[in-house]
């Protein structure tokens, strides 16, 4: 095996989180969590442009690693639900207050959404070639996630 593949294994991983035993898109959304809060820390503009950048290195890695898999989308590659939470956490943010309560409910409905997969979403998960289809899915939860939460936050703080 190259370098080159086994760097794309890892990053395809979530950094090794997908490797974890059971339930590895779950690892890999809670692993996301903290490096998403930190990046929102550091700017709005700086999480969205961490989602761009893990969503085109999503694509990269997994075009190199899929073609020598048989599964399109094996349970281990997650940097999918990395990009999937950054992108739930961005949408929700400028209407939350940044708190951990705030953050595990993004995880939470990123999850939900991306477990279920309500309409749209399934049809994203063959939607072009498998390296562009194992993050789409996830993007589209996320934005579904995203603004579910930030509407029930809203309402909460009206009828607080």
């Amino acid at each position: 095996m190259t370098t080159l593949r086994r760097a794309a294994e890892w990053l395809a991983a979530g950094l090794g989180s997908g490797w974890l035993p059971r339930a590895p898109g779950t690892w890999g959304s809670l692993a996301a969590l903290w490096p998403g809060w930190w990046l929102w820390r550091q700017g709005e503009g700086v999480l969205l442009g961490a989602v761009i950048g893990i969503t085109l290195l999503g694509c990269a890695v997994c075009a190199v690693v899929l073609p020598t898999l048989e599964e399109q989308d094996p349970g281990w590659i997650v940097i999918d639900e990395w990009a999937g939470q950054w992108l739930t956490i961005a949408v929700a943010a400028p209407f939350v207050a940044l708190s951990w309560p705030w953050l595990i409910a993004c995880f939470i409905a990123f999850r939900l959404f991306d477990i279920t997969k309500p309409w749209p979403i399934r049809r994203l998960e063959h939607a072009g070639p498998a390296w562009w289809s194992i993050i789409a899915d996830d993007l589209a939860a996320a934005l579904m996630a995203g603004g579910v939460v930030a509407v029930v936050t809203g309402f909460s703080a009206i009828f607080s």
